[in-house]
């Protein structure tokens, strides 16, 4: 299967280069696209369809460097290797510094070492983005960790009161889950986190993030969504895990249900500790309340 390769550049002579050195290659793995602007290119970059990218200094009146930093505050994580003929400036380095995992210098480039060249940075993109996966992800349920939602609540946080759009927080708990380590062992508590984690997943939106973020306790943070919002999605979370039971690795299925607690953003905290706090104070109350419901901060 090739992989796709975008070039972003303003001289046309420099694509019709590098797609007869593509066409030289050892291997055909690889497919050549080009875009000639920088807004162009960002916006096709930012798609996440590209394997790698070949991306130019000179871009009419911005440049590379820039491009890589816009690229990157937007979560762009395409390897990047930089293009320049600036052989006497240090733009290499800067390079390096803004994202890019590799550079060559246009007057020596040869299909060999642009082959080469691109195999390092997938090589290296690849063990970037598994460093990343091990840093974010919770090994268990592959969901983000604790660190991670830390970090995208204070962003979401911040997000919101610059544009002044409410978002919400839902932390949901498994009732009773020592009981389920407790008889039926770890094995099969394994299994009902996976298992939850895989209804919440397919519950969510696309654009809200869920977290695992202590031992049987989660969290959904909901990209622009006020209370009555939180409160549905809440409820939908609630009945999901209660309608069917948990297969387990041995033995019948495990019934399962959870408790929830939702807060919103600004209007039940004011900050992004606060509104922790808030939903926290809420699941405490569904969980004072009988356990398996869905309680919002005004509630508690």
């Amino acid at each position: 299967m090739s992989r796709r390769v975008l070039l972003i550049d303003d001289d046309r002579l420099q694509y019709r280069l590098t797609a007869q050195q593509f066409r030289t290659f050892a291997s055909g793995d690889y497919e050549l696209d080009w875009s000639e602007t920088y807004d162009d290119g960002l916006r096709r970059l930012l798609t996440g369809n590209y394997a790698v990218c070949l991306l130019d200094y000179r871009l009419g009146e911005r440049n590379g460097l820039e491009l890589i930093r816009e690229a990157m505050t937007q979560g762009c994580r395409v390897p990047i290797i930089f293009l320049t003929a600036e052989t006497g400036e240090s733009v290499d380095i800067e390079a390096m510094n803004a994202g890019a995992l590799d550079y060559l210098v246009k007057g020596e480039i040869t299909p060999r070492l642009l082959e080469r060249s691109l195999r390092y940075a997938l090589k290296l993109g690849e063990t970037l983005e598994a460093l990343r996966r091990l840093a974010t992800r919770d090994q268990l349920t592959g969901l983000l960790n604790r660190r991670e939602f830390d970090r995208i609540l204070q962003e979401e946080t911040e997000r919101s009161r610059r544009f002044g759009h409410p978002f919400a927080l839902i932390l949901a708990d498994i009732d009773h889950f020592k009981q389920v380590n407790d008889t039926r062992g770890h094995p099969a508590g394994d299994a009902v986190l996976r298992e939850v984690t895989r209804r919440f997943a397919e519950s969510v939106r696309s654009v809200d993030r869920v977290a695992r973020i202590g031992g049987e306790e989660f969290a959904i943070v909901m990209l622009e969504a006020d209370a009555a919002m939180a409160r549905q999605q809440a409820e939908r979370l609630r009945e999901k895990i209660e309608r069917h039971a948990c297969a387990l690795p041995e033995g019948d299925p495990q019934a399962v249900t959870v408790s929830l607690g939702l807060a919103v953003f600004p209007h039940d905290g004011a900050d992004a500790a606060a509104l922790v706090q808030a939903a926290d104070r809420a699941l405490y109350a569904a969980k004072a309340g009988g356990r398996n419901r869905a309680v919002g901060a005004g509630q508690s």
